[in-house]
């Protein structure tokens, strides 16, 4: 499970990531060799990856979702491919049934995912894209795995947030990037940053095309004469406190937790108890809603988001 990103990552110059940098090179290293000595493989069908350079959330789910929208508006059959993230897969290839799979079975991106697309879990990227195509599919988009060196995408979209940028500029230890963002986008296509560029990404991304979207919350799923205590496990959880907000609705409170995190009974009664105590509802993100049970689901409000595309034509022209 994916913790909270240290506080240093974002901060430079600081002591800890001096004495990280060293460890940095090596993690660097092994990645580019990984990737330079990959037995990559060509899809049956066009696969798209859907990547980022950043750990913890930059927005490839919903653009991932997006895509197919995209697709699926032009007649093709899109299918996604997902790793499962932190789950014991019991079959080398999985097609989610969202009325049978919860997320310890696959993952609460591949329910997100299966709820738009058919939805293949698999730590072999290869066999779910041919599971995929043998169903049917026209096109394969992959939610992550742009550092995966298996599979030769034949389309990349590099996803970058833009209110947080690339943190300090350091890989990890150091930083927050899986790798040089220079490296990553030099295996893409384009770069899509989401919301306003606040780092001057599109600058750093020049000699690519660079797209732009918004995360646009849904307003009909709440109630502004409400109160709300706000919970999210997810990459950035300030995200979506940020969302809750932007739609006016009044947060009493809000909790953070680690990405994917596996909420525990006595957790969420705590959360219902401190929402009881200030007469407010508990609200999170759809992603947090995949990993509740069926009972706890209908006590919390969930706020779907989406991905506005300011370019949707230039999107679907790139993986055309």
């Amino acid at each position: 499970m994916m913790q909270r990103p240290p506080a240093f990552w974002s901060d430079e110059p600081h002591a800890v990531v001096r004495l990280l940098t060293p460890l940095s090179l090596i993690w660097r290293g092994i990645t580019q060799w990984r990737l330079a000595h990959g037995a990559r493989r060509k899809t049956p069908i066009p696969s798209i990856c859907i990547g980022n350079a950043v750990a913890g959330g930059a927005g490839k789910t919903p653009t991932a979702l997006a895509l197919a929208r995209l697709l699926q508006n032009t007649g093709a059959k899109p299918a996604f491919g997902n790793r499962g993230y932190g789950v014991k897969l019991q079959e080398p290839c999985i097609r989610v049934d969202p009325a049978r799979h919860n997320a310890a079975d696959v993952g609460d991106e591949a329910l997100l995912l299966a709820a738009q697309a058919p939805c293949y879990v698999s730590a072999d990227r290869f066999a779910a894209c041919q599971a995929a195509a043998s169903d049917g599919a026209t096109h394969m988009i992959y939610d992550d795995g742009l550092q995966n060196p298996t599979i030769a995408y034949d389309h990349a979209l590099l996803v970058l947030d833009g209110d947080y940028g690339v943190g300090n500029g350091r890989v990890i230890p150091a930083g927050p990037l899986r790798e040089p963002l220079r490296d990553a986008l030099a295996r893409c296509d384009a770069a899509l940053i989401i919301g306003a560029d606040r780092h001057d990404l599109a600058a750093q991304c020049a000699g690519k095309p660079v797209l732009h979207g918004t995360i646009v919350p849904q307003a009909a799923a709440v109630n502004h004469n409400l109160n709300y205590l706000a919970f999210a496990g997810i990459g950035r959880p300030e995200k979506f406190f940020a969302s809750c907000r932007a739609l006016g609705l009044k947060l009493v409170q809000t909790r953070s937790y680690p990405d994917h995190h596996a909420f525990t009974a006595k957790e969420l009664v705590g959360l219902a108890q401190a929402a009881m105590e200030q007469q407010a509802q508990l609200i999170t993100t759809a992603k947090d809603a995949a990993r509740l049970s069926p009972a706890w689901r209908e006590r919390v409000t969930v706020l779907p988001v989406a991905l506005q595309l300011d370019e949707p034509e230039a999107l679907l022209k790139l993986v055309s």
